[in-house]
This record gives C-alpha cells, structure tokens and sequence, in this order.
C-alpha cells in the first residue's frame, strides 16, 4: 500500500510545521515528513551577497524534479536521501537527511499546492491560512533568532519578493486545497477531523 501522502501548504508563518509537528507526534514512526525547504536549488557557484539578493520565493527557486522523485519514492515505500539546506549561507550543504518511508507521508512547504508536479501526487491537500501581521512577525522573530538575519534585511526581503510573490502564487494556491486550516494547530476542531482521516487510513 502507498502511503497516504498529505501536503500542508501556506504562506510564511503561517503554522505548517507546527500542523505537521501535531501530526507527527500523534502518530509517531507511522508518519514520514519531507521539507520542501531542503529543496532550495544550490548555487556554490554564487558569492553570498549574490546568494542573499536572490528570489527564494519563486516557484523556479525550488528543485522540483528532485522533490518529485523523493515524494514517487517514498510514496512506495523507498527510503531517499533529502538534501539539507543551511539558511544562514543561502545554500544547500554538503549534508544529506535520511528519510525513511512511513505509512503517511507529509510533505510540507510554501509551493506545496503551486507546484503542478508536487499537487497531483497528493492523497489530501491542506492550507493553513493565517493572517498577514502574524506571518510576518513570525517569519522576523524566527529569521533574526535562528538564521541570523538583521531586522532591516529581514523586512526588505519580505517587502520585495515575500508578500509579492504570496499574492503570485501561494494565496491563489489555496484554491487547490481540500482542507483549510484557519489559525493552523490551534484549530483543534480541523486537527480532529484530519486526525480522524489518518487513524481511519491507519486502520
């Protein structure tokens, strides 16, 4: 049986991976987890001034095939090794994360429901919807504390290409999804139901 693979989508901010954190603590090694943000495209090639003034909120900025075939693989029950992006230098590392297949399969990021490649192979589709100021403060708490980003530069990257390219192309993502989640995991009545659908495939 392929797992049920699960994609949870939405702006910066906006509690995809506390949904998935939910999930994976509720049903332990059953659920595999895959970031769609170790799938940043490297570019060693780069200076990092060059790297830091790039668009990583373009669908281009993605590895998309390499995606595709970890999601077909572990899908089927393959384990892949993911690659792992360091944010603090704007590139992939030398690193690589073992990922083993589970019987559900989360696949977790901004482009999750944009990305054509990535949607159809989807069992059940989720956006979690959140309001603006609140992404925002997120994404500049958690930029200045664990990437070591300046407050200047953190807004002048959401200012140019965040907001621009949300309104592009992950907002209008939401009409793809079979599931809305407003709030994200403190929506207990959604987390429920979609608990609820994964014990059902579970059993």
């Amino acid at each position: 049986m392929e797992s049920l693979t699960i994609g949870i989508a939405g702006g910066t901010g906006s509690g995809k991976s506390t949904v998935a954190r939910i999930i994976r603590d509720s049903f332990g090694e059953d659920v595999a987890l895959l970031k769609c943000d170790d799938y940043y495209k490297a570019h060693h090639e780069l200076t990092f001034e060059e790297r830091s003034r790039m668009n990583y909120d373009h669908p281009d900025a993605f590895d998309t095939g390499l995606m595709v075939e970890h999601i077909k693989a572990l899908k089927e029950g393959r384990a892949v090794d993911s690659p792992v992006y360091d944010f603090t230098v704007h590139d992939r590392s030398e690193e690589t994360r073992r990922i083993e297949p589970g019987r559900v399969l989360l696949v977790d990021g901004i482009m999750v429901l944009a990305l054509a490649e990535v949607r159809e192979l989807l069992d059940i589709k989720i956006f979690v919807d959140t309001d603006a100021d609140v992404r925002i403060l997120r994404r500049i708490r958690r930029d200045v504390k664990e990437r070591g980003r300046s407050l200047d530069s953190v807004i002048a990257q959401y200012v140019e290409t965040v907001k621009p390219m949300h309104e592009a192309y992950v907002e209008p993502s939401k009409r793809y999804a079979d599931l809305i989640i407003p709030q994200g995991g403190r929506n207990s009545v959604a987390m429920d139901l979609l608990r609820s659908c994964i014990r059902n495939h579970l059993q």
